[in-house]
């Protein structure tokens, strides 16, 4: 998430045709959008009244507008069904920084002001209604109000938010944690960001090594140890060899003192984690990643790389950790481990393990958690373990992420899957469908993605305009383009995968080659 993508539309991409671009945007399931090939109504169009039809399918037949064409007339859509969050945007930037509370919510072509979610759908300020896919950057597995998170929220709150002390709901949940992760031990925090300083620092402490291996274009949060090379997609001399690539500072305020201590290899080379090792024996503390890349799309490690990442680090005396906050319950019950059948040394979990509230944990096995215990490494923090949080994780993982519920969500993620990969089919589109769990996204590639370098090449433009379709027709993705994924929830149903295939059958049209 380094830069914004969506101001890279291609100005010479495929052209599409005109009729297949009068794409409607319907919100709360009625048409709320005006054609991609003409000019929008000035006039917002709430979620719940229909909208005139811009231009005729019978004289859009003549013309051919470009990609780039297509992102300025969805974009103009979306800015005029939002007027409130536009005029919000304006007011907030008089006392919050950048007029948001995250640099990530400063998006193309304004933020979206939401006002409340209920089951499976969101509400922005201007009345318009959406499916929820975004999730909140993968938080909203749960979705929004349910029931079992309400009660156990409602109920602690009734009896106190913070006490600095360990309370029953903690055991439970550390408990239930250790069943699907097959870790033993386990502490809380509240951030992924928290999640990954502390395994960084237990493979660091443990270990006595100073160096850790990190994966080209990971993300693990905003700490220094692993702000390096998390989306270099600027000039190739500051991403280096692709076999070797350098250590390159993910933003300002990174000193190279801490970047040198961090050494980046491939996702899926084997081979590349070996010569760092042999190039610095005795030196590694361990290697943190995301067993299923989740800042590039969705790159799946190939057969045999997980195992032997495992073996070949614990024969250099180094850790191996997981960084599941994205994957953790998402991809499956068990996470990316589960799926996988590799169990690190330690797992970092955070966004949907506390059903929409901040909750993160770190789990490891009895010789790591040991140097907790015994005190050779302190994880503290005042908000840890907080009995609210704990509250909702423990109801999040025994009453929200059930068998039943990931049973629901494997035959939706079939529907979406096979809904759009028929459309991609329908309309020649160079694209292809990643998923797993409650998580997928399209990639506008035909070749395989393997690491961060195959990903450098996706269109991205492609992917903006994907996401403006979408939203303008009232299902709400994430807004970094070819970075993120979109997340169902428990709480979706066959209505809402079947919206967000129409639409992107929409786009598809759009588009087509």
């Amino acid at each position: 998430m380094a830069t914004n993508p969506a101001s890279s539309a291609d100005p010479t991409a495929t052209t599409a045709s005109t009729t297949a671009a009068n794409g409607t945007a319907a919100a709360n399931g009625t048409t709320a959008a005006s054609s991609a090939a003409a000019p929008a109504s000035a006039t917002a169009t709430p979620a719940s009244t229909p909208a005139a039809t811009a231009d005729t399918a019978s004289t859009a037949t003549t013309s051919r507008p470009s990609l780039t064409e297509i992102i300025d007339q969805q974009e103009a859509v979306f800015i005029r069904r939002q007027p409130q969050s536009a005029r919000l945007a304006r007011e907030a930037t008089s006392s919050l920084s950048g007029g948001v509370v995250s640099s990530w919510q400063i998006s193309r072509p304004q933020p979206v002001w939401l006002s409340h979610g209920s089951g499976s759908k969101l509400y922005d300020v201007d009345g318009n209604e959406y499916v929820d896919l975004h999730g909140g950057y993968g938080v909203s597995l749960a979705g929004h109000g349910h029931p079992a998170i309400v009660r156990a929220v409602r109920s602690q709150v009734e009896r106190g938010t913070h006490f600095a002390q360990p309370t029953q709901a903690a055991l439970a949940a550390s408990a239930e944690l250790s069943r699907r992760f097959g870790l033993p031990q386990w502490r809380f925090a509240n951030s992924g960001t928290e999640a990954t300083m502390d395994a960084v620092h237990l493979m660091r402490a443990i270990t006595g090594r100073d160096l850790i291996i990190k994966v080209e274009g990971c993300y693990h949060g905003h700490h220094d140890s692993v702000q390096v090379s998390v989306c270099p997609d600027g000039d190739a001399d500051e991403r280096g060899p692709a076999d070797r690539p350098y250590s390159a500072p993910a933003s300002s305020g990174i000193p190279r003192a801490i970047t040198d201590l961090t050494l980046i290899v491939p996702f899926n080379d084997l081979e590349a984690v070996r010569r760092r090792l042999d190039d610095h024996p005795g030196e590694i503390a361990g290697m943190i990643l995301e067993p299923i890349m989740m800042n590039a799309g969705i790159i799946k490690p190939q057969p045999g790389y997980l195992a032997g990442l495992k073996e070949l680090l614990h024969s250099r005396g180094a850790l191996l950790t997981f960084d599941e906050v994205k994957t953790g319950l998402t991809a499956g019950p068990g996470g990316a481990a589960g799926v996988t059948g590799v169990t690190p040394d330690i797992v970092t979990l955070a966004k949907a393990i506390g059903g929409g509230l901040a909750v993160a944990a770190v789990g490891g096995t009895h010789e790591v958690m040991d140097h907790v215990a015994n005190g050779d490494y302190e994880m503290v923090g005042t908000f840890n373990g907080n009995p609210l949080a704990m509250a909702a994780c423990t109801a999040m993982l025994t009453e929200v992420a059930t068998a039943d519920a990931y049973e629901r969500l494997e035959k939706l993620r079939l529907r979406a899957v096979e809904g759009l990969e028929r459309e991609i089919a329908r309309n020649n589109l160079r694209a292809q469908v990643v998923s797993i769990g409650a998580k997928g996204c399209v990639v506008f590639s035909d070749r395989p993605v393997r690491n961060f370098r195959d990903f450098l090449d996706v269109r991205d433009s492609y992917s903006h305009a994907h996401w403006l379709f979408q939203h303008n027709g009232g299902v709400f993705l994430p807004p970094w383009g070819k970075i993120e994924q979109w997340l169902m929830s428990v709480q979706h149903d066959e209505a809402d995968i079947d919206r967000f295939v129409d639409n992107f059958a929409t786009f598809a049209a759009a588009v087509r080659q």
